[in-house]
C-alpha cells in the first residue's frame, strides 16, 4: 500500500452507548457506559464533485480511483503537508461493486505517530472525486511527541472544563445516556459530574497520590489503571486498584507485536492481567486534537482498546500527568433507553416468526425452508470452513479431508447463536438445539403464566425455540444487508469470505437470553476481523416473560449498529459513531431500518419495543409517525431537555428518515419485499418487478476514447430505493458525521445512483422536519449540544422544480 512521508522522528518507548429501563431489577444490573470526546470544528464534508488533473490520471479510463483519491488528497492538503506531517492510505479502502464508487481513507501521521481522530475519506467515481470529509489537524506539528514539563502545562485543561461546564450547565445530562451508570444506582449526577471535574475521568474517591507514585518512566500501565478506575462497574474493583495501584502495576505484563495502517508501521503492546477485562488490552500511542485558546492543538495520548464483560472501549488517555481520558467509545450499543455454491447440503426447516411479524402479538409462528441468499450466503446458513471454524481452531486435520463442515445446529458462517444465561463472556461451548440430520428446527414455545419465582425458568424452557428465532432473523438482516451493498469488502460479519475481500473470523456472537441484564439489549462492534457480539436479554415487564429474541425489531435494531459502524468512516474503524449527533444516528439507523422492515403497503404509525416492554407507544418518547401530533419531532427538538443521550437524538434522526422514506414511497411505489431477486444461472441479478432496467452511459477520455459503463441497478419502489440510499450515504459520510453531513451523504447518494431524480423529494423530506439547507447548530458540544435552527424552506431549484446537474457534466476542475 502507499505511504506518504517526508520524515519522522524517532518516539521514545512504546510506539455509547447507554442504559435503557422498563422495570429494573436489583440482581442484573444494567450495563454501564461512557462515551464522549473533543468537537473537531474545523472538520468539514464537501460533496462538490472535483475534477481531479495530474500527470497521467487523465489519461486512461482505467486509472486506479485509489491513484485519484491520493491526488486529489496530495493537492488538498498541500498546505498542511511538512517534514513532520504526512498521511497513509488505509488498507479498509475498497470499491463498491454496486455502485462503482472507491471509498478511500487516510489516516494523519504526525512525528511518525498516527493522529487517531485525523481522519480523510474521499469518494472517487470515473476519475471524479465525488465528496470527501477531512478531520484533518491542521495547524503546526508539535517539536516532539512529549514535551518536557508539559503536564504542568495541561494542554486539554480547556477541554476538560468545557465538559464539566457543559454538564453543570445542563444537569438532565446526569440522566443522559452518555455516561449513563447502573440504572438503579443513586447518585448518578454527583458521580458523573466527578468524572469531569477539572480531569476529565479520575474517580471522585482516586486518589491522585495513588496514579502519580508510579516511577517516571515511559509507560502506559498507570494511565490504563487511571482509566480502568472509571470504566469497571464495580466499585470494590476500583476500589482494589486505587488501594493497590503499584501491585496491580507490577502484575501487568506485555506483549509486542506491529500492526499497519496502510504501510505505515506501528508497535501494538498487549498488556495481559488487567483488573476487569476479559481480554488483553491493545495500546499504542498517538496523538488527539483538543481545543485551547480558540484553536485545535495535538495532544499525546495512549490509545486503548480495552474488551470487558460488558464494554468494548477504544479510549484515549494522556500520556502525561494526570492521565485524563480525553476520549472513550464504547463498540457495544444498547438498544433501548428511556457466487456458486462450493458445497450443498441439506436445506433445513425452521419454525419461526416469519420476516415482517415483528412479534408474537402480530402473527402465528409458520414454517421456513426456503433456501438462504445464493449472493450472500453461498454455502447457506450451517456451512463453513473447518478452518474458520472456532471449534476447529488448533486442531490438525489430515490432508485431503473436506474443507467445508455442515453443522446440525445454529452455528454457521454468519452467525453463532446460542444461550447465555450465566452472562458471561464465553460462548464456543454453550447450549445451543441441535436439529439432527433432518435440520428439522421445530420446538414448542407456549410460555404461561407462573408465579414471580418460577417467570425465568418457564422462560429458559423455551430456548430451543428463541434460540432457533435469534438464528433465522440474524441471517436473514446479514443477507437482506448484503444485497444492499454491507458486503465482505465493506466490512460484513462472516467466518469465510469467499475470496472476496475484506477480514475473515468475525461472524455475529448471538446470545439469546443472556443473563447479564434485562429489559435491553446491545451490540459490539470492534473492527472488521473481530467478531460482532449481540447480546438479547429477558423482558420481565409482563408474565410470562416476554423474549427479547422475538421481536424482530430488536434484533434488527442491534444488528443495524453493526452495519452503520462498519460503513461510517471505514471497516477498520470503529469509532466513527461514538457521541452526540454521531452516535445518536446510529441508534436511529437502527430504528429506521426495524420500522421499515416491519411495515407494509397499508401504512401504518408504529412503536418500538412495545411487545417486549408491554407498554403502549412502546419505549420511545414517540411512536414514528407523519402526523406531526403524534410525532413531532424536529432538528431544533434536540435542544429539549432530555434529548442529550444518543437514543433520544437517534428517535429524531429515524422520524426524520421515516419521514424522508414516505416521500420515496409516495413517488415511486412500495415494494412487498425488500429482498432483491435471485440471480440467474450466469450470476447476473434480474430486474424483474424490484430493480429498473439496467442502463448504460459513456465516459469519454481526455483523449477522446469512449469507454461503456453499467449504471448501479436502481430500486423501483420508494421502500426499497429508501433503504439502498441510506446505506450507501453511510459509505460517503466522514467519520463522526452530524445529521447535516449524513443528510448531505443521502442527497449524493441518490445523485450517484440515480443522477439525482429524487433531489427534491429528499429535500421536502428533510425540511419537512427542519432539516432544511439553511439549518445550522451553534455552540455545538462534544455531547450534542448547542442552539439548533430549524430550516423548512427547500433548495431553489426544488422551488422552481428544476433538477440539479448531473456531477458528470459539473465542470469543476481540481488542478494538481
Amino acid at each position: 500500500m502507499r505511504s506518504f512521508f517526508l520524515t519522522s522522528l524517532a518516539v521514545a518507548g512504546l510506539a455509547s452507548a447507554a442504559v435503557a429501563h422498563i422495570a429494573p431489577d436489583a440482581e442484573r444490573p444494567y450495563r454501564k457506559s461512557l462515551g464522549f470526546g473533543p468537537v473537531h470544528p474545523h472538520a468539514v464534508f464537501r460533496s462538490a464533485p472535483y475534477q481531479v488533473q495530474a500527470a497521467g490520471l487523465r489519461a486512461s479510463p482505467d486509472v486506479d480511483p485509489l491513484d485519484v483519491a491520493t491526488t486529489f488528497v496530495v493537492n488538498h492538503l498541500r498546505d498542511v503537508l511538512s517534514e513532520t506531517s504526512s498521511f497513509v492510505l488505509r488498507e479498509d479502502s475498497y470499491t463498491d461493486e454496486a455502485t462503482g464508487v472507491t471509498h478511500a481513507y487516510f489516516r494523519q501521521i504526525v512525528n511518525g505517530v498516527e493522529v487517531i481522530d485525523g481522519d480523510l475519506n474521499v469518494n472517487v467515481k470515473d476519475r471524479v472525486v465525488l465528496s470527501y470529509g477531512d478531520s484533518f489537524f491542521h495547524g503546526p506539528a508539535p517539536t516532539v511527541v512529549v514535551e518536557e514539563g508539559a503536564s504542568e502545562r495541561d494542554p486539554h485543561g480547556e477541554y476538560c472544563s468545557r465538559l464539566e461546564s457543559q454538564l453543570l450547565f445542563r444537569p438532565e445530562a446526569t440522566r443522559g445516556e452518555q455516561v449513563a451508570l447502573h440504572a438503579s444506582e443513586a447518585g448518578n449526577a454527583e458521580l458523573i459530574q466527578a468524572l469531569h471535574q477539572s480531569n476529565c475521568g479520575s474517580r471522585s474517591f482516586v486518589a491522585e497520590s495513588a496514579i502519580h507514585t508510579h516511577n517516571d518512566e515511559f509507560t502506559n500501565k498507570p494511565a490504563l489503571l487511571a482509566f480502568m478506575m472509571h470504566a469497571t462497574p464495580s466499585e470494590s474493583v476500583a476500589q482494589d486498584i486505587n488501594a493497590n495501584f503499584r501491585k496491580h502495576i507490577v502484575r501487568m505484563r506485555s506483549t509486542f507485536d506491529t500492526a499497519y495502517t496502510g504501510d505505515h508501521a506501528t508497535t501494538v503492546e498487549y498488556i495481559h492481567n488487567v483488573p476487569d477485562t476479559v481480554n488483553p488490552v491493545k495500546a499504542r500511542i498517538g496523538y488527539i486534537q483538543v481545543p485551547e485558546g480558540g484553536k485545535t492543538v495535538l495532544l499525546p495520548v495512549w490509545k486503548f482498546e480495552v474488551e470487558m464483560a460488558d464494554n468494548w472501549y477504544e479510549a484515549a488517555v494522556s500520556v502525561t500527568k494526570p492521565h485524563r481520558i480525553i476520549s472513550v467509545v464504547d463498540w457495544a450499543s444498547d438498544a433501548y433507553a428511556p457466487i456458486r455454491r462450493e458445497q450443498e447440503s441439506k436445506q433445513p426447516t425452521y419454525h419461526v416468526f416469519p420476516w415482517g411479524v415483528n412479534d408474537p402479538s402480530e402473527g402465528n409462528r409458520t414454517f421456513w425452508n426456503a433456501k438462504p441468499d445464493a449472493i450472500a450466503s453461498p454455502v447457506g446458513w450451517h456451512t463453513l470452513p473447518f478452518e474458520n471454524d472456532p471449534q476447529y481452531f488448533g486442531v490438525r486435520r489430515k490432508a485431503g479431508s473436506e474443507k467445508f463442515r455442515n453443522t446440525t445446529t445454529t452455528w454457521g458462517n454468519n452467525v453463532f447463536a446460542h444461550e447465555n444465561w450465566e452472562g458471561r463472556n464465553a460462548w464456543v461451548d454453550n447450549y445451543r438445539p441441535d436439529a439432527g440430520a433432518s435440520l428439522n428446527f421445530s420446538y414448542a414455545y407456549d410460555p404461561r403464566e407462573t408465579g414471580s419465582e418460577d417467570a425465568l425458568a418457564e422462560a429458559k424452557g423455551y430456548i430451543n425455540a428463541t434460540v432457533t428465532q435469534l438464528f433465522y432473523t440474524s441471517n436473514l438482516v446479514h443477507d437482506l444487508f448484503y444485497r444492499y451493498g454491507f458486503d465482505e469488502v465493506s466490512g460484513n460479519f462472516q467466518q469465510h469470505n469467499f475470496g472476496r475481500g475484506g477480514a475473515e473470523n468475525d461472524a455475529v456472537i448471538a446470545n439469546a437470553q443472556d443473563g447479564s441484564g434485562y429489559n435491553n439489549a446491545n451490540f459490539m462492534t470492534p473492527p472488521d476481523g473481530q467478531n460482532g457480539r449481540c447480546r438479547m436479554y429477558l423482558w420481565n415487564t409482563a408474565n410470562p416473560y416476554r423474549d427479547g429474541d422475538l421481536e424482530a425489531g430488536i434484533v434488527i435494531h442491534e444488528l443495524a449498529h453493526g452495519l452503520s459502524t462498519r460503513l461510517t468512516g471505514g471497516p477498520a474503524n470503529s469509532g466513527c459513531l461514538g457521541w452526540g449527533e454521531s452516535g445518536g444516528m446510529g441508534e436511529g439507523w437502527g430504528d429506521f431500518l426495524a420500522t421499515t422492515i416491519r411495515s407494509t403497503a397499508n401504512y401504518s404509525d408504529y412503536p418500538m419495543g412495545e411487545w417486549a416492554a408491554n407498554r403502549v407507544g412502546g419505549i420511545r418518547n414517540y411512536v414514528y409517525s407523519l402526523d406531526e401530533t403524534i410525532n413531532p419531532s424536529t432538528y431544533k427538538t434536540l435542544d429539549k431537555p432530555g434529548y442529550w443521550g444518543v437514543h433520544a437524538i437517534g428517535e429524531v434522526w429515524a422520524e426524520i428518515l421515516w419521514v424522508v422514506s414516505q416521500k420515496l414511497i409516495a413517488k415511486h411505489g412500495y415494494s412487498d419485499t425488500l429482498f432483491p431477486p435471485q440471480p440467474l444461472e450466469n450470476g447476473t441479478v434480474p430486474a424483474g418487478d424490484f430493480y429498473r432496467p439496467r442502463e448504460h452511459y459513456t465516459l469519454t477520455t481526455a483523449s477522446g476514447a469512449q469507454v461503456t459503463k453499467a449504471k448501479p441497478l436502481v430500486p423501483k419502489h420508494g421502500n426499497s430505493l429508501a433503504v439502498q440510499l441510506v446505506i450507501n450515504g453511510m459509505k460517503l459520510q466522514p467519520c463522526r458525521p452530524s445529521f447535516f453531513e449524513a443528510r448531505d451523504a443521502i442527497v449524493q447518494a441518490d445523485q450517484v445512483l440515480t443522477s439525482g431524480e429524487n433531489f427534491c423529494e429528499l429535500w421536502k423530506g428533510f425540511s419537512e422536519r427542519g432539516l432544511g439547507p439553511d439549518a445550522r447548530v451553534d455552540g455545538r458540544t462534544p455531547w450534542g449540544g448547542g442552539v439548533r435552527t430549524n430550516d423548512y424552506e427547500v433548495p431553489l431549484a426544488c422551488k422552481e422544480e428544476k433538477i440539479p446537474e448531473d456531477p458528470e457534466d459539473v465542470k469543476l476542475d481540481f488542478i494538481i
